[in-house]
């Protein structure tokens, strides 16, 4: 036999990735020597075993060679169940090799996996929970660890130090193993540079100065801000001016009092989509309420500010009815489709929605968030309407539709379906409903030259029932099916209007089409003017702006030629057509009947 290797190893397991591969494929090799040999080989770095099959790079490969009549192999073998298997993702991914007739070969088995065996499901069950069980209790333990060195001993932890601090040698690991690698403890130290500010942002805003003042007052005297003092970790900012955000975090922050404080974030793993829970999670860092801190008992660093001075901040601040307790950001409450994708021309960052008077707006109040202190000319709200420009974008999406180009449009359809993925248990009764029909063609056949009538007909009775119970399967889950040209022809012409289609579309399908369209807008206050940027490859050019920052990138903009004036007005010729904006036009705002499917992130499409 013919077999293909599959292991994987994460950051979370702390080996060495090679080391890693060669056990596993030893284990491998001693399963299957007497049976055949590995042809192919499979090894995801990096992956995190939560991580479901079809999100994982190496794993998505050999899913996709399994699919290729020519692949070259005819098993699957591992290394071991557990670096293979977590939770429920073997009940997910054995249904797809017995449809491809694809065996799978485990150590812990002593060979291939019977598809009909109880004992065989209920073994690799039990490794894809303990997997999932050792993956909570390494996390646990690590975390009730970091914990108690926290608070008992009050050990850094990691991380930058806080804006006044910086890091000093705190002498050699307590772990003999970990020393004698040259590993070494750090602590906090007073900058001698930054703690002085600290200290002067604290006076002045006990005496009496709001935030926004003690920023301007900052950025007059060319003082560096905190992302202008470490430029390094901070590529996504500007370090022009000083923030008013910058300084609360600095009034609010206990380790200037000398107390070590760790747990202020914590890892969520939230549903991709609810809808298809085989996707798996992603990870999402959230901000904990201060009751859930971890507080050193003693003081361990020297304090650039007293616990005196610290709680007269508070009270201060808590008079003043200043923000939230904690950093957590509230649920959005209006779905803005451009969300995050429409920067203001005159300081490259993003700009935040807001609702007003029933309308949806996106705005930018710079000045009202940094001390500029005149070193940047910038209006003091830059404000544009979202339906001043959702308008012109949707005539553009809506010209791939035009009459000129429909034949075109309709090819990209055709062309951007992906490859349905085929339930098990429907292609098992469409080929059983095959096999009976060519059944009953031998036996009419039969019973025509001349055979027993009575037998045949037992033979034609037992047929049809069998092909029954597989057409009754087979109409509860259906074979999905790609849409032939005709058919999408008839589709676009039931929508109808396409730019009214459009206009009525939900919000969240619209964004998902701007943003694989990779748009980037610009709003430009002075000239009234909206630039828009688009590209579809992926990995043509770094594209993406910062958050807070100028754009980083090693290619130009590749820009599309569709300017809107901030009414709506198109102010440039017409756009030059990407390849594939009909796809994603389309798979967006489909009725729900069709079988058109959005191609995944990251495509390129």
């Amino acid at each position: 036999m013919r077999f293909a290797f599959y292991g994987r190893v994460s950051t979370e397991d702390q080996q060495d990735p090679e080391a890693s591969r060669n056990w596993q494929l030893a284990r491998a090799k001693a399963l299957v020597d007497k049976h055949g040999e590995i042809v192919a080989e499979f090894f995801d770095i990096g992956q995190s075993r939560s991580i479901p099959w079809k999100r994982r790079p190496e794993a998505t490969r050999l899913l996709a060679a399994m699919r290729d009549s020519d692949r070259g192999f005819d098993a699957v073998v591992i290394g071991e169940p557990q670096r293979a298997f977590y939770g429920n993702q073997y009940g997910l991914t054995f249904p797809l090799l017995v449809h491809y007739g694809v065996s799978l070969w485990v150590p812990e088995v002593g060979g291939a996996i019977e598809p009909e065996s109880e004992a065989h499901d209920l073994v690799m069950s039990v490794f894809g929970g303990m997997s999932k069980g050792e993956r909570n209790r390494i996390k646990i333990r690590v975390r009730a660890a970091m914990a108690a060195q926290a608070s008992v001993e009050g050990r850094f932890l990691g991380g930058r130090p806080p804006y006044g601090y910086q890091l000093a040698d705190a002498g050699p690991h307590p772990n003999p193993a970990k020393a004698a690698e040259g590993k070494r403890l750090r602590r906090l130290e007073p900058d001698p540079a930054t703690a002085p500010i600290v200290q002067r942002i604290y006076a002045e805003y006990i005496g009496g100065r709001g935030k926004l003042a003690i920023a301007e007052a900052l950025t007059r005297d060319d003082i560096p801000c905190p992302s202008m003092n470490d430029p390094a970790r901070n590529r996504h900012r500007t370090g022009r001016a000083w923030a008013k955000g910058a300084v609360g975090v600095i009034l609010t922050n206990p380790r200037y009092t000398g107390r070590q404080v760790w747990n202020k974030q914590r890892k969520d793993e939230v549903l991709i989509d609810v809808e298809d829970v085989g996707l798996g999670h992603e990870t999402k860092m959230r901000w904990n309420t201060r009751d859930k801190w971890i507080f050193s008992e003693q003081i361990v660093h020297e304090p650039i500010i007293d616990i005196e001075t610290f709680q007269q901040a508070q009270e201060i601040a808590a008079a003043k009815g200043a923000g939230r307790k904690t950093r957590e950001r509230t649920r959005t409450q209006h779905r803005y489709v451009l969300r995050g994708l429409l920067h203001c021309g005159v300081c490259g960052r993003r700009m935040q929605g807001q609702k007003s008077r029933d309308q949806l707006f996106y705005r930018c109040r710079y000045p009202t968030e940094y001390g500029l202190a005149n070193k940047t000319e910038h209006p003091r709200n830059v404000c544009l309407a979202e339906r001043d420009l959702i308008g012109p974008l949707d005539s553009w999406l809506s010209t791939c539709f035009a009459p000129h180009r429909l034949d075109e449009t309709i090819d990209d359809l055709y062309a951007a379906q992906p490859e349905p993925d085929v339930d098990p248990g429907a292609a098992a009764a469409a080929k059983t409903v095959e096999e009976c029909d060519r059944a009953l063609g031998r036996h009419r056949a039969a019973l025509e030259a001349g055979a027993d009538a009575k037998l045949v007909t037992a033979w034609i009775t037992e047929t049809q029932a069998r092909r029954a119970e597989a057409k009754a399967r087979l109409a509860a889950r259906p074979l999905p099916q790609r849409l032939a040209k005709e058919q999408i022809a008839e589709l676009i012409e039931r929508l109808g209007d396409i730019r009214n289609v459009l206009a009525a579309a939900d919000t969240d399908r619209k964004a998902e089409v701007y943003r694989q369209l990779q748009l980037h807008a610009t709003y430009h206050p002075g000239k009234r003017l909206v630039r828009i940027e688009t590209s579809l490859d992926a990995h043509s050019w770094g594209y993406g702006k910062c958050p807070r920052g100028e754009l980083h990138t090693d290619h130009p903009h590749r820009a599309h030629p569709l300017a809107t004036s901030s009414r709506g007005q198109l102010c440039a010729q017409p756009p030059l057509r990407p390849p594939t904006e009909a796809s994603l036009v389309a798979s967006a705002f489909r009725p729900e009947d069709t079988q058109i499917q959005r191609r995944p992130r990251g495509s390129g499409r």
